[in-house]
């Protein structure tokens, strides 16, 4: 791991764990244990780390989903792609939140700082793009758009789990994750034959009017 990718992930932990109030140069010297005044030599400006921290998380998942798709069978089914949902829900919930709660540090972060919100803007359109690609592979005519959609659903889910107390995730039916994340791809995500059904629709409507 090269000395910038160590700053990366270390000020990605600590967005994930004291958020960005505590994302500072001297903060992540400290958590990395390099000589105070290492980060600011790599990242000049606190936007220039936050936009470093999109690009290594988009290149983290790029190449998970690369392994992923390596080690994929090439019988796959669409069931079997979409049973990996619950248990990337599980991962980003349960297991190992830091990705998931840095990823939401970096969307607040991005309303308000334009150069953070490209660097958001490129990480979501890879991780589309990726989605989309696995997805083709079992024979879903999913496009960009589908799987941007079920990331943003995906996200949202993701939050409210960190977020809410048990009680008011049962109340409001967000208690089962299993569920939650087939759900999430069974409505943004379509079946062989339904996006020709789809544009045979729209042409006929514009045939019409």
């Amino acid at each position: 791991m090269s000395r910038r990718e160590l700053l990366c992930d270390t000020a990605i932990q600590i967005l994930a764990v004291e958020g960005g109030r505590g994302l500072t140069h001297r903060a992540i010297d400290r958590e990395a244990g390099v000589p105070i005044g290492t980060t600011k030599n790599y990242f000049p400006t606190r936007e220039a780390i936050l936009t470093a921290c999109a690009a290594r998380m988009t290149a983290l998942h790029q190449a998970a989903v690369e392994r992923l798709r390596e080690t994929t069978p090439a019988d796959i089914s669409a069931s079997d792609v979409a049973e990996l949902y619950p248990a990337l829900l599980r991962r980003a919930v349960a297991d190992d939140p830091t990705q998931m709660l840095a990823m939401v540090e970096l969307y607040l972060e991005a309303v308000r700082r334009p150069g953070v919100r490209e660097a958001l803007s490129g990480m979501v359109l890879a991780n589309a793009e990726a989605g989309a690609a696995l997805q083709q592979a079992a024979g879903l005519p999913s496009t960009v758009r589908d799987t941007g959609l079920l990331d943003a659903y995906f996200l949202g889910v993701a939050i409210s789990l960190l977020a809410l107390p048990v009680e008011t995730l049962a109340t409001v039916g967000l208690d089962d994750p299993y569920a939650l994340g087939i759900g999430v791809f069974s409505a943004t995500v379509p079946g062989p034959g339904q996006q020709g059904e789809a544009a045979q629709q729209d042409k006929a409507a514009r045939s019409s009017s």
